[in-house]
């Protein structure tokens, strides 16, 4: 009898993990679902880019996937029973069906978070998801020369969606609020490119601002004051999928499985989590930030340990760290800035439009691992040891 792997979430981490345990793993030994909610693969790093206008070339996973032994299922999870071992999804046409799994890999990932911050749900936009980009494409395509833009959140994201939206559209009153000062956790070198930049494509930087409300026009600041925006972009961080916090899988306070070195839960050892979903220790026991640079790295350390367990191999020992951050500033400008281990800026970073092609090709060779999934990785496929009992305990009793 296969055993019987499903993957839930094909953005980065789901579809890198299903097309790994694929090159591992013997295809008569193994059956692999991928359950994602859209029929083809994201470029998340891009929806700034999407928002703007631009196109992106579509990858569809029944493509990436074909011949390689990983079955694509298009339906949107709903349940997951972490004691039964089984999963609920629900398809297009509104029908239920009830899949069983031996081996989980929990990828579902993260989308916008609002924080609760008042009007932000109703009248601002987001671009964690390709609907949302869609979206904020066609208010930005509609909108008259000398409208306001408001892009809330100083972080990566923000930055490279000021700055996209301020580059293609330069007949609009770009801003940005960010609680901080612009780019405060970089190098001196990386801020002043940064400034440089912002200034130059002619953004307002509204530095140690919060934003407490957003109303169809503007945004309220928590020192009172009342910015007018056509548009209100939120960008202040991610929150993950709920559908975690509502099993029996031991979760943090905001959602995310907690896991160990090898990505399997703390208190379901059939059941791995990888990318936004899973709280991982990084160097210096730091949870890992929710991003492509970390969630790739732990769907190639799940997919390894699920592939050790099952054939008698070793176990992966790979450390999770950082090494760089990538920021596209526009098309033509960019900043790489070199980190320590665990994400804390030294002062060393490449600017200009050597960055800017830096970070691109790192969009592209993300995108490729993903569209090519069993190539590019020096294994052989292995059969199955044998069929692994279920741990008569959980490593740790859930929460």
């Amino acid at each position: 009898m296969q055993h019987r792997i499903i993957v839930l979430g094909a953005g980065y981490a789901g579809a890198v993990a299903a097309g790994r345990l694929a090159k591992r793993l013997r295809r008569e030994d193994v059956a692999i679902t991928l359950v994602n909610a859209e029929p083809d693969f994201v470029e998340r790093v891009r929806m700034h880019q999407l928002a703007v206008g631009q196109e992106l070339r579509p990858r569809p996973l029944g493509e990436m996937f074909a011949g390689t032994g990983v079955e694509p299922v298009v339906a949107k999870v709903t349940g997951v029973d972490a004691d039964r071992r089984t999963v609920t999804v629900t398809d297009g046409t509104g029908g239920s069906e009830e899949l069983t799994y031996d081996t989980l890999v929990y990828a579902l990932g993260s989308g916008w978070d609002t924080h609760g911050v008042p009007g932000a749900a109703e009248h601002a936009h987001q671009i964690a998801s390709r609907p949302g980009a869609l979206r904020l494409r066609e208010r930005l395509a509609a909108l008259e020369a000398g409208r306001p833009v408001v892009v809330v959140g100083g972080g990566l994201t923000g930055l490279e969606a000021a700055t996209e939206i301020a580059e293609s559209r330069p007949d609009l009153d770009v801003s940005l609020a960010a609680r901080g000062e612009l780019g405060d956790w970089l190098s001196a070198k990386g801020r002043r490119h940064l400034r440089k930049v912002v200034d130059g494509l002619g953004v307002t930087v509204h530095e140690q601002t919060s934003v407490t409300a957003v109303g169809a026009d503007h945004v309220t600041t928590a020192d009172g004051r009342s910015l007018p925006a056509a548009v209100t972009l939120w960008t202040t961080g991610f929150a993950v999928h709920p559908l975690a916090e509502a099993t029996t899988l031991e979760t943090t306070g905001t959602g995310r499985i907690v896991v160990d070195s090898t990505m399997r839960s703390l208190s379901h050892p059939q059941v791995y989590a990888i990318g936004d979903a899973a709280l991982v220790q990084g160097p210096g026991d730091k949870p890992l930030r929710m991003s492509c640079a970390s969630g790739v790295p732990t769907a190639w350390q799940a997919a390894d340990a699920i592939a050790a367990r099952l054939t008698g191999g070793k176990l992966p020992s790979t450390p999770m760290r950082y090494f760089n951050q990538c920021i596209s500033l526009g098309r033509k400008e960019g900043l790489i800035q070199y980190v320590t281990a665990d994400d804390r800026s030294v002062d060393v970073a490449l600017t200009g439009r050597l960055a800017a092609l830096y970070k691109e090709l790192v969009c592209k060779g993300a995108a490729w691992g993903v569209a090519n999934p069993t190539l590019g990785v020096p294994s052989r496929r292995r059969a199955l040891a044998h069929e692994p009992a279920a741990p008569a305990a959980p490593l740790r009793p859930a929460a």
